[in-house]
């Protein structure tokens, strides 16, 4: 008699592989203030959703490298799907008030090729609740993959 088993089911890493990318962008970008990272993590075809940026690589190479010191951001919790990912964290530096902002990346071929921002002025706990609209410790809660 023949023995049978199924086979093992396919393993998909590319949330877990997409998130290290996601995270690697942001903070060599908007924290080491690091330009030459734009070539090497971003598509060449790289396409920018966000009104206030130039399209391409360039563009984003030279805001990168035009920024000042005082940019920081500092991610939270992330989600990720096949080749999307998003990321919620707070920048501080980048407008008059801290901003709560929730950055959506589609990745192809192991690059950064496309991006969608929601940025939101951070306002102070007021609720009922009291809970923050950021917190820096929400990324613990991500679900690994």
């Amino acid at each position: 008699a023949a023995f049978t088993r199924p086979a093992p089911a396919a393993s998909d890493d590319r949330p877990r592989r997409n998130k290290a990318l996601v995270l690697e962008a942001m903070t060599s970008l908007f924290q080491a203030h690091d330009a030459s990272a734009v070539d090497r993590l971003y598509a060449a075809e790289y396409i920018q959703h966000n009104p206030d940026i130039p399209q391409g690589r360039d563009a984003l190479r030279t805001l990168v490298a035009g920024m000042s010191k005082d940019v920081y951001y500092e991610p939270g919790m992330m989600v990720a799907e096949a080749d999307l990912v998003a990321i919620h964290g707070r920048i501080r530096g980048w407008s008059g008030a801290p901003q709560v902002v929730v950055d959506l990346f589609r990745i192809e071929d192991g690059r950064l090729a496309e991006h969608w921002d929601v940025l939101q002025d951070e306002v102070p706990v007021r609720t009922a609740g009291g809970v923050a609209m950021f917190d820096p410790q929400e990324a613990r809660r991500s679900v690994p993959r």
